[in-house]
């Protein structure tokens, strides 16, 4: 009865006026359709000629058509849009396959293709089965219908490739908007522009509940939605957990200066979308902001540690145990020459504004930062690697820019045969007492020669023997391979920095470019060992990726991080004090948990809550050094507020952190919370660095209530 009702609808409708180009591509389309459906149709049930049964009206209308007579002319589209019509509801009835949007609006007539060059192929976005409707004409619908089911057996004349695909096909599969709400008909508005040649995909908001009543599930081998898939890889390091002290008194880690995880997280916020968890590495969001920590008077001693033991801010029955190391500054005048290499990434996956474009901006901004007597080589891989520019003083300033300016993306990503080509020449272009290093600019995608993290942790082992330090420098989104960017700077004796705008090139290639190319020491490692009889249990906040085991500490032979000049590292431990009611762990059974051992109750130890320990070596030295700080009632303050301004707004950091990687901890400290502590504790914030924090939070706080 309703396909009865939208006949007789047809039957009364008043042709729109429409162009000669219009009338000649229907005329086409339907008659092409009508003799495909024809030509290809199996014998329907009782029919031994295998004729549809709309099969009469092709019978009679082709001879007439064919003649031409009737083409162009307003009685040809009087004729065509009814049957068109009723050819679409026929074959909807009979069960024939049902087809995609992209399939109805990307076709072309056979005249039109031949003009179009050839479509390159893309990922259509498929959509749940139905009719276009909305503003087009029932006829047009009928008319697209009927050359998509064509172009259903024979090979597609023309297709939009993925760089036609509209916003609406992406964003409408990804957030599963209904069909016909006011974001999807918002969305055809937003359709991206048609490379030229190719007829842009036309969007239809709702599906023709009349001819389509009732949704038709996906067929065995329907396509479904395919989008490029993410590439951005993270190392999987779960949070570290809730030890106790009795079992597990020693806490032991690397020193982490790396700042790329923070501006990761930034740049998925400001996104629009909250970051992947395995993203985020609380240390790395701590140590991006500059702190005001007591430092050493002189080089004699490269860092000193202030430990602050406050309330938790989101726990009253634990406290936070605050360690800050800063780095002795060396002064501009009396740094050491510098042998540069510059390794970039010039494949063709680096082809976007914020990748290849971008870092040569960076680049500019270090050149124009460096010293008239420092060097700079720059090496390129794409495929194959080659030397772009041989060392050259920074006095010829104009070269090494010309050389920047000159570089262009193209090719697959030979990583290994770069990084190989890079040492190299740092080791001819060796500076003796100087700083040697290479500088990799990527997107992190090694697709040619050993590109396992495996295979390149081991090259890059091979290499800081010589002397030859390593900074990665990650570079766009899509491809970013953030766990083997992690890898090749810790074993390169480096750091690696999320470069998202030319700002954050400016503060890690200018303003903090002796804490990013002038080591002070190297293979710094913490260890902790907490007092029994004070405290119950410790939680490591961050530094998952730098767990180190206890005998490692002493062991000369093992990498750990480097500091740079000026750097400061901060490790915050939750700790819980004995008898607390936060205590998560059962004293033992068959264990001597109620005995404190003889060194902790000797009385020169009995009030300390704990030791801290580091282990460095000086550059150029095999030997490492200690220095040790006790922690006691003395470094202690009754209330959150009584801590030091930097203390504070670093422990709001870290509660972003582990509430963005989902940790339990601060499950119900909010994110108003956060940005209140964040406020209060803002201080001088020259560069606008903590406002920046200020209005991330914000955003987190808003897309988590999405």
């Amino acid at each position: 009865m309703t396909v009865d009702k939208e006949l007789d609808k047809l039957s009364r409708l008043t042709p729109p006026a429409a162009t000669p180009e219009a009338r000649t591509r229907a005329l086409a389309a339907a008659m092409q359709a009508f003799d495909t459906a024809e030509n290809n149709a199996t014998a329907a049930q009782g029919n031994a000629k295998g004729w549809r049964q709309s099969s009469i009206i092709n019978w009679i209308w082709s001879p007439a058509m064919n003649k031409k007579f009737l083409a162009g002319s307003a009685l040809a589209t009087l004729l065509v849009i009814p049957a068109a019509g009723y050819l679409a509801i026929e074959l909807t009835r009979n069960g024939l396959p049902i087809i995609d949007q992209t399939e109805i609006a990307g076709n072309l007539s056979k005249s039109e293709a031949s003009k179009q060059p050839a479509a390159t192929t893309g990922q259509p976005v498929a959509v749940a089965p139905q009719i276009p409707a909305g503003n087009v004409s029932l006829a047009e619908q009928s008319v697209a219908v009927a050359q998509a089911l064509q172009d259903k057996e024979a090979p597609a004349l023309a297709k939009p490739d993925a760089s036609q695909t509209s916003e609406y096909d992406a964003n409408a599969a990804l957030t599963n908007k209904p069909e016909g709400s006011a974001a999807a008909l918002g969305a055809t508005k937003r359709a991206a522009p048609a490379a030229p040649g190719i007829v842009p995909q036309r969007q239809f908001a709702e599906p023709m509940a009349a001819i389509a009543p009732s949704p038709v599930p996906p067929a065995e081998g329907r396509m479904q939605m395919q989008l490029d898939p993410n590439r951005e890889r993270f190392a999987n390091a779960a949070a570290n957990p809730i030890k106790s002290v009795a079992t597990d008194p020693v806490s032991t880690f690397s020193a982490d200066v790396d700042s790329a995880s923070y501006a990761f997280v930034r740049r998925s916020l400001t996104g629009g979308a909250m970051p992947d968890p395995l993203s985020v590495r609380v240390e790395e969001m701590i140590n991006y902001f500059p702190y005001d920590w007591p430092g050493p008077n002189n080089a004699d001693q490269p860092f000193k540690a202030t430990v602050t033991v406050m309330p938790t801010p989101w726990n009253r029955d634990t406290e936070l145990m605050h360690v800050a190391i800063k780095g002795y500054d060396i002064a501009p005048a009396t740094t050491p020459r510098a042998n540069l290499v510059f390794l970039i990434d010039v494949s063709g996956s680096m082809d976007e504004p914020d990748k290849l474009p971008l870092l040569k901006s960076a680049f500019r901004l270090m050149v124009n930062r460096l010293k008239a007597d420092d060097t700079v080589s720059i090496v390129t891989y794409a495929g194959n690697a080659g030397t772009v520019l041989a060392p050259t003083r920074v006095a010829e300033k104009s070269k090494i820019l010309s050389a920047i300016d000159r570089l262009e993306p193209g090719g697959s990503t030979g990583g290994a045969e770069g990084i190989e080509a890079a040492y190299d020449l740092a080791k001819q272009g060796f500076v003796k007492d100087g700083v040697n290093r290479v500088m990799l600019a990527t997107d992190g995608d090694f697709n040619v020669g050993p590109s396992s993290d495996g295979d390149l942790k081991r090259i890059i082992e091979e290499k800081r023997k010589d002397g030859i330090f390593l900074t990665v420098l990650g570079f766009g989104r899509g491809n970013l391979n953030d766990s083997l960017m992690q890898t090749l700077a810790q074993n390169g004796n480096g750091s690696a920095a999320y470069i998202d705008t030319l700002a954050e090139a400016q503060k890690t290639l200018v303003e903090e470019a002796g804490s990013t190319l002038f080591p002070i020491a190297s293979d710094v490692k913490f260890q902790v060992e907490f007092n029994p009889e004070r405290i119950a249990e410790y939680r490591l906040i961050g530094y998952e990726t730098r767990a180190l085991n206890r005998e490692d500490f002493n062991n000369d032979r093992v990498d750990a991080g480097d500091i740079g000049s000026g750097h400061s590292v901060t490790a915050i431990y939750e700790i819980t004090p004995k008898g607390s009611p936060a205590v998560m762990n059962d004293d033992l059974r068959y264990g001597a948990a109620d005995k404190v051992p003889a060194e902790a109750s000797d009385s020169a130890h009995h009030g300390e809550l704990a030791f801290v320990k580091m282990r460095y070596k000086r550059p150029g030295e095999d030997k490492s050094a200690l220095i040790t700080t006790p922690v006691n009632d003395g470094n202690a303050v009754a209330t959150v507020d009584a801590a030091p301004q930097d203390v504070r707004f670093s422990v709001a950091v870290a509660a972003f952190g582990q509430k963005l990687s989902h940790v339990a901890a601060v499950d119900t400290y909010s994110y108003q919370a956060i940005a209140d502590l964040a406020a209060a504790s803002r201080g001088t914030d020259t560069f606008g660095y903590r406002s920046d924090f200020l209005g991330l939070v914000r955003l987190a706080d808003g897309l988590s209530q999405r």
